[in-house]
Formats: structure tokens, sequence, C-alpha cells
């Protein structure tokens, strides 16, 4: 069993309740300089896992705050090497998950960056615009790696693909909130609880939810239906504007929800 699955695992059998915060890499004053900081105040704080974004300059599934995080972050002349590079000299405990569109990764060279990334923390990888369909152009290599490609559910996914992505998938199953893309939500339509419930049931990986999450109130009420959830656009925008008081407040009231 690869890293991510069996750490996450052990989280979903103890019912300590999920959580994993994203970033986004070279979205800091001192650039890429800054990414070890961030990522050991937030493995400090409890999460997880970490979710990792890559920037990229067409982010069809990241709403504004993503969207600003990573023209800053490519202002600070950040690049896929340059993070590979960074990430390959940082020593955090938690488990990273790189979220990436595929261009970069392609044009890096797939069986590079899977080979390049083996000595990290970096164990699982999300890259959203690349279908169950298409995957093998990367599972080809990250079948024999500690790499986990995580499958995305999405609330117009119908049941039986629900079954299949599971079944194939690893590290954990992203659960895609709401239509549309990344970014703070008040409320969620009961597809998304239907969806969450059905393959909890259907599902030996630890389920997630994610996109638009920024309340406990809504923590809460995903964990009814899930192992856990994942935070972004709060995150990124409160280490944008330095309220790291504030998100370790709300870090560590989340925590405490999500126990069961």
């Amino acid at each position: 069993m690869k890293t991510l699955t069996k750490h996450l695992n052990t989280l979903k059998e103890e019912n300590a309740g999920i959580f994993v915060p994203y970033i986004m890499a070279g979205d800091h004053a001192l650039g890429l300089d800054g990414l070890e900081e961030t990522l050991l105040y937030l493995e400090e704080l409890g999460a997880s896992a970490i979710e990792v974004g890559i920037p990229f300059s067409d982010p069809v599934a990241d709403g504004p705050v993503i969207q600003e995080a990573a023209i800053r972050a490519l202002e600070n002349e950040t690049s896929l090497k340059a993070i590979i590079a960074q990430l390959q000299t940082i020593k955090v405990k938690t488990p990273l998950i790189l979220m990436t569109y595929f261009n970069p990764v392609f044009v890096y060279g797939v069986e590079k960056f899977v080979a390049d990334l083996e000595h990290t923390a970096v164990k699982g990888l999300i890259v959203p615009d690349v279908p169950f369909e298409h995957s093998e152009m990367i599972t080809r290599f990250t079948k024999d790696s500690d790499l986990s490609l995580i499958p995305l559910v999405s609330l117009t996914t119908d049941k039986e693909r629900m079954k299949m992505l599971v079944n194939h998938g690893e590290g954990f199953v992203y659960t895609v909130a709401i239509n549309g893309v990344t970014g703070t939500k008040s409320d969620y339509s009961d597809k998304i609880f239907e969806n969450l419930s059905f393959l909890t049931e259907n599902s030996t990986l630890p389920v997630l939810a994610g996109f638009g999450i920024s309340s406990i109130e809504q923590a809460q009420a995903f964990r009814k239906h899930c192992d856990g959830v994942i935070v972004g656009s709060y995150i990124v925008d409160g280490l944008n504007k330095g309220k790291k008081t504030e998100i370790s407040d709300f870090v560590r009231k989340l925590l405490v929800s999500l126990k069961k």
C-alpha cells in the first residue's frame, strides 16, 4: 500500500477526521524560499496532508482567490522545475499532494516528473484536466512509485462511474462540492451529500470534500457524510493577507469539529 493511502486510511480508521489545507507554491513574499516555512506552519497546526498548487496561466478549475495566487506566484518566477528543486530540499513529515494541470507536467516530462519527486515528501497527485480515460499517460509511470493519482468526483458523476473511479483510485477520493470553480460558498446542493454518502459506503479509500469550504459549520455538515475536508481559498487568502492568527484559530476549531 502506498504511503498516502496508508496514512489517510489510518486516520479514517481512528475517526480522527482528515484535514487537508491547500496552498499555492510561490505565493509568498519570499517566493519559493517561503514554501518550507508555510509547510512547516501547517504541519505544526496538525494538517493530515497538505495540497500544494502548481501555478498555471490558464487554471480552468480555480476561482478568483486561487487564480490571483497563481498570478502572484508566476510573477515571482515560480516554475514547476523550481518547485521540484525546492521540494527536494524541504524536510516535512506531512505527506504533500501536488495539484497541477497536465501541461506543465507534459512539458517537464511525465517520467522525469515522477522520478524527480521520488525522494521528496510528495505522495499524491491531482490533475483535474486529465479524465480517467486518459490517466494511463500518468499511471504508467506512477504505478511502481509511491505517488498516488487521486480521483476527482463531481456533482454530475453517475454512480457507476463513481464506483469505477474509487476502484481504480489511490490516496483518497476528492469529491468536488460544487458545480464550477474553487472558492468560498455559503450553501450546497443536497446532491453533494448524497454523493458523499454513496462514495463512503462504496470506497475503501477515505472520501474528502473540497471546493468552497470556508467555515466550521460547513466542515461539520460534510463530516457527517465523509472522512474529512480540503480547505483552499480560505487558507490562501488568509496567508496572503498575513492572517496567520485567524488561520490558526480556525484550524484548531476545525480539527476538533472533525473528530467523531
